[in-house]
Protein backbone atom coordinates (compact mmCIF):
# COMPACT_ATOMS: atom_id res chain seq x y z
CA UNK A 1 0.00 0.00 0.00
CA UNK A 2 1.17 3.73 -0.61
CA UNK A 3 0.19 6.80 1.01
CA UNK A 4 1.45 10.34 0.14
CA UNK A 5 0.13 13.83 1.61
CA UNK A 6 -2.83 15.25 0.37
CA UNK A 7 -2.98 18.08 -2.52
CA UNK A 8 -5.53 21.16 -2.94
CA UNK A 9 -7.94 18.17 -5.56
CA UNK A 10 -8.31 15.84 -2.94
CA UNK A 11 -10.29 18.08 -0.74
CA UNK A 12 -13.77 16.93 -0.45
CA UNK A 13 -16.71 19.73 -0.28
CA UNK A 14 -13.90 22.19 0.44
CA UNK A 15 -12.60 19.81 3.23
CA UNK A 16 -8.90 18.78 2.89
CA UNK A 17 -7.39 16.15 4.45
CA UNK A 18 -3.76 15.71 5.38
CA UNK A 19 -3.61 12.05 3.70
CA UNK A 20 -4.38 9.89 0.84
CA UNK A 21 -4.37 6.19 0.98
CA UNK A 22 -4.32 3.73 -1.79
CA UNK A 23 -4.87 0.21 -0.15
CA UNK A 24 -4.28 -2.62 -3.11
CA UNK A 25 -5.91 -5.44 -0.90
CA UNK A 26 -8.80 -6.14 1.21
CA UNK A 27 -6.90 -6.66 4.19
CA UNK A 28 -4.93 -2.99 3.24
CA UNK A 29 -8.32 -1.26 3.53
CA UNK A 30 -8.76 -2.77 6.70
CA UNK A 31 -5.13 -2.12 8.41
CA UNK A 32 -5.99 1.75 7.31
CA UNK A 33 -9.42 1.32 8.85
CA UNK A 34 -7.67 -0.01 12.00
CA UNK A 35 -5.57 2.48 12.43
CA UNK A 36 -7.60 5.51 12.24
CA UNK A 37 -10.08 4.09 14.87
CA UNK A 38 -6.90 4.06 16.67
CA UNK A 39 -6.12 7.79 16.55
CA UNK A 40 -9.31 8.63 15.79
CA UNK A 41 -8.89 10.33 12.27
CA UNK A 42 -11.84 10.47 9.97
CA UNK A 43 -11.73 8.63 6.84
CA UNK A 44 -13.91 9.43 3.27
CA UNK A 45 -13.40 6.19 0.79
CA UNK A 46 -13.15 7.57 -2.90
CA UNK A 47 -13.42 5.91 -6.05
CA UNK A 48 -13.29 7.83 -9.33
CA UNK A 49 -14.42 10.79 -7.85
CA UNK A 50 -17.08 11.83 -10.28
CA UNK A 51 -19.57 12.03 -7.01
CA UNK A 52 -17.44 13.78 -4.59
CA UNK A 53 -19.23 17.18 -4.57
CA UNK A 54 -22.55 15.57 -4.10
CA UNK A 55 -24.13 15.47 -0.77
CA UNK A 56 -22.94 17.97 1.86
CA UNK A 57 -18.79 18.39 3.20
CA UNK A 58 -17.70 16.14 5.43
CA UNK A 59 -17.15 17.65 9.14
CA UNK A 60 -14.09 16.15 9.12
CA UNK A 61 -11.64 14.31 6.84
CA UNK A 62 -8.17 12.95 7.99
CA UNK A 63 -7.56 10.76 5.29
CA UNK A 64 -9.18 10.08 2.00
CA UNK A 65 -9.11 6.53 1.08
CA UNK A 66 -8.71 5.93 -2.82
CA UNK A 67 -9.78 2.91 -4.11
CA UNK A 68 -8.17 3.64 -7.78
CA UNK A 69 -5.53 0.27 -6.93
CA UNK A 70 -8.16 -2.01 -5.96
CA UNK A 71 -9.27 -2.29 -9.33
CA UNK A 72 -9.46 -6.21 -10.89
CA UNK A 73 -12.25 -8.19 -12.03
CA UNK A 74 -11.71 -10.93 -9.52
CA UNK A 75 -14.13 -13.50 -11.09
CA UNK A 76 -16.75 -13.95 -14.09
CA UNK A 77 -18.65 -17.23 -14.01
CA UNK A 78 -20.34 -16.60 -17.42
CA UNK A 79 -22.30 -19.74 -17.03
CA UNK A 80 -23.52 -18.59 -14.29
CA UNK A 81 -24.28 -14.30 -15.43
CA UNK A 82 -21.91 -13.24 -12.39
CA UNK A 83 -19.24 -11.27 -11.86
CA UNK A 84 -17.27 -10.20 -8.90
CA UNK A 85 -15.19 -7.24 -8.83
CA UNK A 86 -12.82 -4.89 -6.21
CA UNK A 87 -14.58 -1.71 -5.68
CA UNK A 88 -12.03 0.26 -7.91
CA UNK A 89 -12.83 -1.17 -11.35
CA UNK A 90 -14.36 1.69 -13.66
CA UNK A 91 -18.14 0.61 -14.85
CA UNK A 92 -16.77 0.95 -18.23
CA UNK A 93 -13.48 -1.17 -17.83
CA UNK A 94 -16.15 -3.42 -16.16
CA UNK A 95 -18.57 -3.40 -19.41
CA UNK A 96 -15.82 -4.21 -21.63
CA UNK A 97 -14.74 -7.53 -19.92
CA UNK A 98 -18.44 -8.76 -19.70
CA UNK A 99 -19.01 -7.75 -23.38
CA UNK A 100 -16.19 -9.94 -24.32
CA UNK A 101 -18.60 -12.79 -22.88
CA UNK A 102 -21.72 -11.08 -24.71
CA UNK A 103 -23.01 -10.18 -20.95
CA UNK A 104 -23.66 -7.12 -19.43
CA UNK A 105 -24.22 -5.21 -15.76
CA UNK A 106 -27.81 -3.49 -17.08
CA UNK A 107 -26.88 -0.20 -15.28
CA UNK A 108 -26.55 3.04 -17.22
CA UNK A 109 -24.16 4.64 -14.96
CA UNK A 110 -23.23 8.18 -15.91
CA UNK A 111 -19.44 9.12 -15.87
CA UNK A 112 -18.90 5.50 -16.66
CA UNK A 113 -15.30 6.21 -17.86
CA UNK A 114 -14.54 7.26 -14.17
CA UNK A 115 -16.85 5.86 -12.18
CA UNK A 116 -16.32 3.24 -10.47
CA UNK A 117 -18.30 -0.39 -8.62
CA UNK A 118 -17.66 0.83 -5.00
CA UNK A 119 -18.88 4.85 -5.92
CA UNK A 120 -21.82 3.52 -7.65
CA UNK A 121 -22.95 1.18 -4.43
CA UNK A 122 -22.41 4.17 -2.34
CA UNK A 123 -23.84 6.76 -4.15
CA UNK A 124 -26.30 5.37 -6.76
CA UNK A 125 -28.09 6.54 -9.53
CA UNK A 126 -30.71 4.60 -11.47
CA UNK A 127 -30.06 4.97 -15.32
CA UNK A 128 -33.07 4.44 -18.07
CA UNK A 129 -33.07 0.62 -17.63
CA UNK A 130 -34.16 0.58 -13.91
CA UNK A 131 -37.43 0.26 -15.30
CA UNK A 132 -36.94 -3.55 -16.63
CA UNK A 133 -34.01 -4.62 -14.71
CA UNK A 134 -33.54 -2.87 -11.33
CA UNK A 135 -31.31 -0.70 -9.69
CA UNK A 136 -27.40 -1.42 -8.54
CA UNK A 137 -29.06 -2.27 -4.99
CA UNK A 138 -31.57 -5.18 -7.20
CA UNK A 139 -28.59 -6.64 -9.19
CA UNK A 140 -26.14 -6.42 -6.27
CA UNK A 141 -25.82 -10.63 -5.01
CA UNK A 142 -22.46 -10.34 -2.70
CA UNK A 143 -21.01 -7.60 -0.71
CA UNK A 144 -17.71 -7.39 0.83
CA UNK A 145 -17.01 -4.07 3.10
CA UNK A 146 -14.54 -3.48 6.14
CA UNK A 147 -16.49 -1.89 9.34
CA UNK A 148 -14.96 1.37 10.78
CA UNK A 149 -12.78 -0.50 13.16
CA UNK A 150 -11.10 -2.86 10.57
CA UNK A 151 -13.55 -5.75 10.52
CA UNK A 152 -13.72 -7.58 7.36
CA UNK A 153 -17.76 -8.50 6.87
CA UNK A 154 -19.62 -10.36 3.65
CA UNK A 155 -22.79 -10.64 3.04
CA UNK A 156 -24.69 -12.68 -0.43
CA UNK A 157 -22.65 -15.10 -2.23
CA UNK A 158 -19.92 -17.14 -0.50
CA UNK A 159 -20.49 -16.15 2.81
CA UNK A 160 -17.44 -16.10 5.46
CA UNK A 161 -19.05 -13.39 8.28
CA UNK A 162 -21.94 -11.96 8.22
CA UNK A 163 -23.06 -9.06 10.53
CA UNK A 164 -26.12 -10.98 12.61
CA UNK A 165 -29.55 -8.91 11.31
CA UNK A 166 -28.20 -6.34 8.92
CA UNK A 167 -28.41 -7.26 4.57
CA UNK A 168 -24.92 -5.48 4.54
CA UNK A 169 -26.17 -4.77 0.57
CA UNK A 170 -28.95 -2.92 1.21
CA UNK A 171 -27.34 -1.31 4.03
CA UNK A 172 -24.32 -0.22 2.29
CA UNK A 173 -25.77 0.63 -1.51
CA UNK A 174 -26.57 4.12 -1.45
CA UNK A 175 -24.75 4.79 1.92
CA UNK A 176 -22.24 7.93 1.00
CA UNK A 177 -19.46 6.17 2.44
CA UNK A 178 -20.89 6.99 6.11
CA UNK A 179 -20.96 3.24 7.34
CA UNK A 180 -17.74 1.86 6.00
CA UNK A 181 -15.32 0.89 2.76
CA UNK A 182 -17.02 -1.41 0.04
CA UNK A 183 -14.37 -3.56 -1.06
CA UNK A 184 -15.89 -6.06 -3.23
CA UNK A 185 -19.16 -6.83 -5.26
CA UNK A 186 -20.84 -9.52 -6.57
CA UNK A 187 -23.46 -8.85 -9.27
CA UNK A 188 -26.22 -11.20 -11.32
CA UNK A 189 -25.87 -10.38 -14.91
CA UNK A 190 -27.60 -10.17 -18.06
CA UNK A 191 -26.71 -11.41 -21.81
CA UNK A 192 -26.00 -8.38 -24.14
CA UNK A 193 -29.16 -7.89 -26.10
CA UNK A 194 -29.65 -9.41 -29.86
CA UNK A 195 -30.94 -6.14 -30.61
CA UNK A 196 -31.71 -2.35 -29.63
CA UNK A 197 -34.20 0.62 -31.11
CA UNK A 198 -35.61 3.49 -29.81
CA UNK A 199 -38.79 5.52 -30.76
CA UNK A 200 -38.46 8.81 -30.28
CA UNK A 201 -41.02 12.43 -30.37
CA UNK A 202 -41.39 15.39 -29.34
CA UNK A 203 -44.10 16.36 -27.18
CA UNK A 204 -46.30 18.80 -25.63
CA UNK A 205 -45.56 18.57 -22.20
CA UNK A 206 -49.36 17.41 -21.57
CA UNK A 207 -49.33 14.60 -24.39
CA UNK A 208 -46.44 13.01 -21.57
CA UNK A 209 -48.66 11.13 -18.90
CA UNK A 210 -50.84 9.18 -20.83
CA UNK A 211 -48.36 8.12 -23.22
CA UNK A 212 -45.96 7.35 -20.34
CA UNK A 213 -48.39 4.96 -19.01
CA UNK A 214 -49.52 3.16 -22.39
CA UNK A 215 -45.57 2.54 -23.27
CA UNK A 216 -45.48 1.05 -20.00
CA UNK A 217 -48.32 -1.76 -20.55
CA UNK A 218 -47.24 -2.14 -23.49
CA UNK A 219 -47.30 -5.62 -25.13
CA UNK A 220 -44.11 -4.41 -26.55
CA UNK A 221 -42.02 -4.46 -23.30
CA UNK A 222 -40.16 -1.24 -23.61
CA UNK A 223 -36.98 -1.36 -21.20
CA UNK A 224 -36.98 2.32 -20.66
CA UNK A 225 -39.02 5.04 -21.31
CA UNK A 226 -37.42 8.37 -21.07
CA UNK A 227 -38.34 12.40 -20.95
CA UNK A 228 -35.80 15.51 -21.46
CA UNK A 229 -37.10 18.88 -21.29
CA UNK A 230 -33.99 21.59 -21.77
CA UNK A 231 -35.92 24.09 -21.88
CA UNK A 232 -38.24 24.48 -18.64
CA UNK A 233 -41.27 26.20 -20.98
CA UNK A 234 -40.48 24.42 -24.07
CA UNK A 235 -41.72 20.87 -25.26
CA UNK A 236 -40.41 17.35 -24.20
CA UNK A 237 -38.48 14.41 -25.82
CA UNK A 238 -39.26 11.22 -25.37
CA UNK A 239 -37.46 7.94 -26.06
CA UNK A 240 -38.53 4.23 -25.52
CA UNK A 241 -36.16 2.25 -25.77
CA UNK A 242 -37.06 -1.78 -26.73
CA UNK A 243 -34.26 -4.79 -26.41
CA UNK A 244 -33.58 -8.20 -27.81
CA UNK A 245 -35.90 -10.32 -30.48
CA UNK A 246 -37.40 -8.26 -33.45
CA UNK A 247 -36.88 -5.03 -31.64
CA UNK A 248 -37.32 -3.37 -34.74
CA UNK A 249 -41.23 -4.35 -34.67
CA UNK A 250 -41.88 -3.49 -31.31
CA UNK A 251 -40.15 -0.50 -32.01
CA UNK A 252 -42.85 0.97 -33.85
CA UNK A 253 -45.59 -0.97 -32.17
CA UNK A 254 -44.53 1.99 -29.58
CA UNK A 255 -44.33 4.54 -32.14
CA UNK A 256 -47.21 4.22 -33.58
CA UNK A 257 -48.47 3.98 -29.67
CA UNK A 258 -46.97 7.48 -29.38
CA UNK A 259 -48.76 8.30 -32.80
CA UNK A 260 -45.28 10.19 -34.21
CA UNK A 261 -41.78 10.47 -34.02
CA UNK A 262 -39.28 8.08 -35.69
CA UNK A 263 -37.47 4.29 -34.43
CA UNK A 264 -33.61 4.80 -34.85
CA UNK A 265 -30.93 2.18 -33.61
CA UNK A 266 -29.35 4.82 -32.18
CA UNK A 267 -30.25 6.15 -28.61
CA UNK A 268 -31.28 10.66 -28.42
CA UNK A 269 -27.87 12.26 -27.38
CA UNK A 270 -29.29 13.13 -23.91
CA UNK A 271 -29.84 9.38 -23.17
CA UNK A 272 -28.89 8.66 -19.59
CA UNK A 273 -26.71 11.61 -19.38
CA UNK A 274 -26.12 13.98 -16.79
CA UNK A 275 -24.84 17.04 -18.21
CA UNK A 276 -24.19 19.81 -15.50
CA UNK A 277 -24.46 18.84 -11.62
CA UNK A 278 -23.26 21.93 -9.52
CA UNK A 279 -26.50 21.66 -9.17
CA UNK A 280 -28.96 18.33 -9.04
CA UNK A 281 -32.11 17.65 -7.62
CA UNK A 282 -33.21 14.26 -7.76
CA UNK A 283 -37.60 13.72 -7.35
CA UNK A 284 -39.17 9.75 -6.64
CA UNK A 285 -42.48 9.68 -7.45
CA UNK A 286 -45.65 8.06 -8.34
CA UNK A 287 -46.20 7.26 -12.34
CA UNK A 288 -49.29 9.37 -11.46
CA UNK A 289 -47.33 12.02 -10.15
CA UNK A 290 -45.81 13.01 -13.86
CA UNK A 291 -47.75 15.93 -14.46
CA UNK A 292 -47.62 17.47 -10.96
CA UNK A 293 -43.49 17.14 -11.52
CA UNK A 294 -43.36 18.34 -15.14
CA UNK A 295 -45.22 21.15 -13.55
CA UNK A 296 -43.14 22.14 -10.58
CA UNK A 297 -39.67 21.83 -12.53
CA UNK A 298 -41.13 24.06 -14.90
CA UNK A 299 -41.92 26.75 -12.54
CA UNK A 300 -38.92 26.37 -10.55
CA UNK A 301 -36.90 26.91 -14.03
CA UNK A 302 -35.34 23.29 -13.76
CA UNK A 303 -33.82 21.30 -16.66
CA UNK A 304 -35.80 17.73 -16.41
CA UNK A 305 -34.62 14.07 -17.44
CA UNK A 306 -35.74 11.07 -16.59
CA UNK A 307 -38.22 8.26 -16.14
CA UNK A 308 -42.02 9.23 -16.03
CA UNK A 309 -42.82 5.38 -15.59
CA UNK A 310 -39.91 4.33 -13.33
CA UNK A 311 -41.11 7.88 -10.91
CA UNK A 312 -37.34 8.76 -11.09
CA UNK A 313 -36.16 12.45 -12.37
CA UNK A 314 -33.14 14.18 -12.27
CA UNK A 315 -33.24 18.55 -12.59
CA UNK A 316 -30.35 20.49 -13.51
CA UNK A 317 -29.95 24.08 -13.40
CA UNK A 318 -28.45 25.12 -17.21
CA UNK A 319 -27.93 28.58 -15.56
CA UNK A 320 -26.21 30.60 -12.26
CA UNK A 321 -29.05 30.68 -9.90
CA UNK A 322 -28.83 32.44 -6.58
CA UNK A 323 -28.51 30.70 -3.10
CA UNK A 324 -32.31 32.27 -2.27
CA UNK A 325 -33.33 32.25 -5.84
CA UNK A 326 -32.21 28.10 -5.29
CA UNK A 327 -33.72 27.67 -1.73
CA UNK A 328 -36.95 29.30 -3.24
CA UNK A 329 -36.77 26.49 -6.45
CA UNK A 330 -36.79 23.86 -4.29
CA UNK A 331 -39.00 24.30 -1.40
CA UNK A 332 -41.41 25.03 -4.32
CA UNK A 333 -40.83 21.65 -5.85
CA UNK A 334 -40.75 20.07 -2.62
CA UNK A 335 -44.30 21.39 -1.96
CA UNK A 336 -45.88 20.26 -4.90
CA UNK A 337 -44.08 16.77 -5.30
CA UNK A 338 -44.87 16.05 -2.06
CA UNK A 339 -48.25 16.50 -2.49
CA UNK A 340 -48.17 14.04 -5.55
CA UNK A 341 -46.73 11.61 -3.13
CA UNK A 342 -43.05 12.34 -3.86
CA UNK A 343 -40.03 13.22 -2.38
CA UNK A 344 -37.24 15.32 -3.83
CA UNK A 345 -33.45 15.56 -2.57
CA UNK A 346 -30.87 18.14 -3.52
CA UNK A 347 -27.92 15.83 -4.52
CA UNK A 348 -25.31 18.99 -5.22
CA UNK A 349 -25.79 22.58 -4.46
CA UNK A 350 -22.84 24.97 -3.86
CA UNK A 351 -25.09 26.09 -1.36
CA UNK A 352 -25.61 25.45 2.41
CA UNK A 353 -28.31 27.20 2.92
CA UNK A 354 -30.55 24.85 0.91
CA UNK A 355 -32.61 22.36 2.55
CA UNK A 356 -31.16 19.31 0.69
CA UNK A 357 -33.41 16.53 2.19
CA UNK A 358 -36.86 17.92 3.49
CA UNK A 359 -38.17 15.62 5.97
CA UNK A 360 -37.22 11.70 6.20
CA UNK A 361 -39.48 9.90 8.26
CA UNK A 362 -36.81 7.01 8.13
CA UNK A 363 -34.02 9.47 10.10
CA UNK A 364 -34.50 8.25 13.79
CA UNK A 365 -33.78 4.52 12.19
CA UNK A 366 -31.02 5.76 9.93
CA UNK A 367 -29.56 7.37 13.21
CA UNK A 368 -29.71 4.17 14.98
CA UNK A 369 -27.97 2.07 11.92
CA UNK A 370 -25.28 4.72 11.94
CA UNK A 371 -24.77 4.45 16.13
CA UNK A 372 -24.39 0.51 15.41
CA UNK A 373 -22.06 0.92 12.68
CA UNK A 374 -19.90 3.90 13.48
CA UNK A 375 -20.41 4.84 16.94
CA UNK A 376 -17.44 6.74 16.96
CA UNK A 377 -18.48 8.90 14.08
CA UNK A 378 -14.89 8.48 11.79
CA UNK A 379 -16.70 7.13 8.50
CA UNK A 380 -17.47 10.28 5.77
CA UNK A 381 -19.23 12.18 9.24
CA UNK A 382 -21.92 14.75 7.91
CA UNK A 383 -22.18 13.21 4.62
CA UNK A 384 -25.28 12.09 4.64
CA UNK A 385 -29.63 12.25 6.10
CA UNK A 386 -29.53 14.77 8.90
CA UNK A 387 -25.69 14.62 9.86
CA UNK A 388 -25.32 11.07 9.70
Amino acid sequence: MTTRPAGADDAVGGVRPSLVALPETVEEVAAVLRACAEQDLAVVPAGGGTKLHWGPAPERCDVLLDMCCMNEVLEHAAGDLVVRAQAGVTMAALSETLAGKGQELALDVPFAEDATVGGTLAAPMPGPRAFRYGTARDLLIGITVVLPDGTVAKSGGKVVKNVAGYDLGKLFTGSYGTLGVIAEATFRLHPLPAGRRWAVAELDPAEVPPIAAALAASQAEPSAVEVDRPDPAGPVGLAALVEGTAAEARAEALRELIGKGTVTGEPPSWWGLIQGDEVLVEVRFPASGTRAVLDAAARGGLALRGSPVSGRMLLESWRAMEEDELAAAVSGLRERVEAAGGRVSVLATPYEGVDRWGHVSGLPLMRRVKERFDPGRRMSPGRFVGGI
